[in-house]
């Protein structure tokens, strides 16, 4: 049975703190929906009601594109070892992407990941959790240091010539203003 809750407790932080991925959606009123697994330990609470995540580089850039034209997203969380749960979190993001004026006070908070190319700030206006109990197990076993290794490698200014060639715009055309602020 889900339970929704108004904030994010201090038993529900400490649930996050504990996982090693995380799923991110969103969507616009006429596009496709976007469903990311993310990691890296690239999410943080900053209190009850507001959560910043780090986002890196990538193939495509659906969510900030995404949020520019709706705010909403959903982020999840499963259990995969010891007791089942699923943790939703409802909010309204902002994008803060490596050129905008809270990027540093905010990148602050994360340590350093090769490719860092958004924060994205969440008002959390609805928490839930559910059971979890049809998730199977799974073990952990390390985190896949391809992506940090290929960002590396690209350098800043490879980077950049990556965001203008496949991260300007979502698979639907939507502008992610990736370079504006760079």
């Amino acid at each position: 049975m889900a339970t929704q809750y108004k904030e994010i407790s201090d038993k529900l932080k400490s649930f996050i703190e504990q996982q090693k991925i995380f799923f991110v959606a969103t969507a616009t009123a006429d596009s496709r929906i976007n469903l990311s697994p993310k990691g890296m330990a690239s999410f943080r609470v900053v209190n009850e009601n507001r959560i910043i995540w780090l986002n890196v580089t990538g193939s495509g850039n659906e969510t900030a594109a995404h949020v520019h034209q709706c705010p909403r997203m959903t982020i999840m969380f499963n259990a995969f070892e010891g007791n089942p749960m699923i943790l939703r979190l409802y909010g309204n993001a902002r994008v803060i992407h490596t050129g905008d004026s809270e990027w540093d006070a905010l990148y602050k908070e994360f340590n350093p990941l090769p490719g860092a190319r958004q924060i994205f700030d969440v008002d959390i206006d609805l928490v839930q959790t559910s059971c979890g109990m049809g998730v199977p197990n799974y073990e952990y076993l390390d985190d896949r240091d391809a992506l940090t290794n290929w960002a590396i490698k690209q350098g800043d200014e490879g980077l950049k010539q990556y965001w203008e060639k496949k991260n300007q715009t979502s698979i639907d055309g939507i502008e992610t203003y990736i370079l504006e602020e760079v």
